[in-house]
């Protein structure tokens, strides 16, 4: 049984300590891809590093809404350049977050816009960063309908917005957050998006599944996510890894 990681963070300074012995023991556990996001231009460059020395690692870069205030056209130049490496995927992640709202809403929109843009001129996948701003996405998502593809990473809406992105052509990806107690809605969701756009995620070091959750995350506890996923869905294990796996490689657009 092999996973794929589609979205994790090992550039993270919470991994600088063990990082390379940390990543090569993943493969190991059967965790065959891995994605590394990086959430700006700033820290591409660690990100490239390590999907340099990692044949199993791919990378994807963009401005996260968190860095919205300070983005500006000369860094999406930069992200057209990183794009351009072989193993960059993927552009992302991109999107609105109204939880932290580091930044106006107006720029984190203006933003989001552009770089869905971006994706589409250069015809490669997005990973959607949304936080309490799904009105506001899906209105700029229908503007692009039909223009762009990708993964809508973390969800965390209802059941019926899930059946929109999976309409709109997006995967979902569903990580730790499925082993919380106070998950409910999000159960639904997991239940309802059709098995064919279904990825895993862990987003680490955050959103450690139970039992370890307060604990750094990694990609070895991806099988607790599995298992949960798998139990609602009432499906075999092996299977759900291997449809989420085959998913990935398709969403990503990997030459396997």
């Amino acid at each position: 049984m092999k996973l794929f990681d589609t979205h994790a963070h090992y550039a993270d300074e919470k991994f600088d300590l063990d990082r390379d012995t940390l990543i090569p023991s993943l493969y190991e556990q059967g965790i065959d891809k891995i994605v590394e996001i990086a959430c700006d231009v700033r820290t591409a460059q660690k990100s490239i590093d390590i999907i340099d020395k990692y044949p199993f690692v791919y990378g994807a870069v963009g401005m996260h809404p968190h860095e919205a205030a300070e983005t500006t056209n000369e860094h999406m130049d930069m992200i057209c350049d990183y794009l351009k490496h072989e193993k960059m995927l993927a552009l992302g992640e991109i999107g609105l977050d109204y939880y932290y709202d580091f930044a106006p809403r107006d720029v984190q929109m203006k933003w989001f816009d552009v770089q869905l843009d971006l994706a589409e001129q250069l015809n490669v996948p997005v990973v959607l960063h949304i936080r309490e701003a799904f009105g506001d996405c899906m209105d700029i998502l229908r503007s692009h309908r039909g223009r762009f593809k990708g993964v809508m990473h973390c969800f965390s809406g209802s059941k019926e917005i899930a059946y929109e992105c999976v309409d709109m052509g997006l995967y979902v990806a569903f990580g730790g957050s499925v082993t919380f107690k106070n998950a409910n809605k999000l159960l639904d969701a997991v239940k309802a998006v059709p098995i064919e756009r279904l990825v895993l995620e862990t987003d680490c070091p955050y959103m450690t599944p139970v039992p370890h959750r307060g604990k750094r995350n990694d990609s070895s506890y991806m099988k607790y996510t599995l298992e949960r996923i798998a139990q609602l869905r009432e499906m075999d294990i092996e299977e759900l890894a291997y449809r989420t796996y085959e998913n990935a490689v398709n969403m990503y657009e990997i030459k396997v």
